[in-house]
């Protein structure tokens, strides 16, 4: 191939796969949380065992841990542990306000590296925050 030819990108998206250990638990967090809509899913004997959940332009997909047998198998590790999945979005701070009104225990925004973040934690650990521009003070928390 010559140097001078250049390659089009062909990686389009990045999306998180989630294993979960109980997948009505985390449709719930997500879904009826944050909004989340399921626009693909697998469904087996009557069970969503896989799913592909899309906010807006990001998605992520979960995943149970079902075996072929039917059988729910837990991986000995903690889940979501070190697990930190960062949505970039408009506004953070209204993202935060629906989640709380949703019954979602939401961490208080505070401004970091120019931006809103406010972050929650699923049912199985995984770290979600979400994050905005601003022009507000460095380390500023939202008064609430």
């Amino acid at each position: 191939m010559d140097r001078d030819t250049k390659i089009e990108p062909n990686v389009t998206q990045a999306v998180p796969f989630f294993g979960v250990s109980n997948i009505e638990a985390s449709l719930k967090f997500y879904i009826d949380g944050l909004g989340f809509e399921m626009t693909c899913k697998w469904i087996y004997e009557g069970t969503v065992r896989w799913c592909w959940l899309q906010l807006g332009g990001a998605a992520l997909m979960l995943q149970d841990f079902r075996r072929d047998d039917g059988q729910m198998w837990t991986p000995p590790e903690k889940l979501g542990v070190g697990v930190s999945i960062c949505f970039q979005c408009k506004d953070a701070l209204a993202i935060y306000r629906e989640a709380k009104s949703r019954g979602i225990q939401a961490k208080r925004p505070f401004v970091g590296n120019a931006m809103w973040v406010t972050s929650m934690t699923d049912p199985d650990g995984y770290r979600v925050e979400f994050e905005s521009p601003t022009d507000a003070p460095e380390e500023s928390v939202l008064e609430e």
